[in-house]
């Protein structure tokens, strides 16, 4: 982290900016969560169930399931726990690492996956993708690359 000796402080634009950005994080994910509830589901449990189902052979290691969804691996076993209770995945042991898991998504959750997707998708468009023109949308996405950018870069560095 660079030690600057001169705070950088936000002008008013900057700061406007960045509570507004601040403010639609916050007011979408409680949002879409709101949405998802009727199905028994968290963010978390729904973006656990978007990794398992684009994976290969529906399964992740536990590590990798991690990374993808920004939990610490201690936080992902718990989720993973109440899922499996639910009936959603299943751990398997890794066959070529004794110490490896896999998360895996069951058939049932699968279906609930197929079941939670068009509804979830409804509540993207109607919270954030219909409020932007395709203008907006590209140039928003445009804005947004080289911050995600950044973010992914040092994420690689811990």
């Amino acid at each position: 982290m660079e030690t600057e000796t001169a705070t950088r402080w936000l002008t008013e634009a900057e700061q406007c900016t960045w509570r507004t950005h601040l403010d639609v994080s916050r007011l979408l994910m409680h949002q879409l969560e709101k949405d998802l509830q009727p199905f028994g589901l968290t963010i978390n449990d729904y973006e656990i169930l978007v990794n398992l189902s684009e994976s290969e052979g529906r399964r992740m290691r536990m590590s990798d399931l991690a990374t993808s969804t920004l939990q610490s691996k201690s936080r992902l076993s718990h989720q993973i726990t109440r899922m499996e209770t639910a009936g959603l995945v299943v751990r398997v042991n890794c066959e070529s690492d004794r110490r490896g898991l896999y998360a895996v998504l069951t058939d049932e959750g699968m279906e609930l996956m197929r079941k939670v997707a068009p509804h979830h998708v409804a509540s993207v468009r109607r919270h954030f993708i219909d409020l932007l023109s395709p203008e907006a949308l590209a140039a928003l996405r445009a804005s947004l690359e080289p911050v995600a950018g950044h973010l992914r870069d040092e994420r690689g560095k811990a």
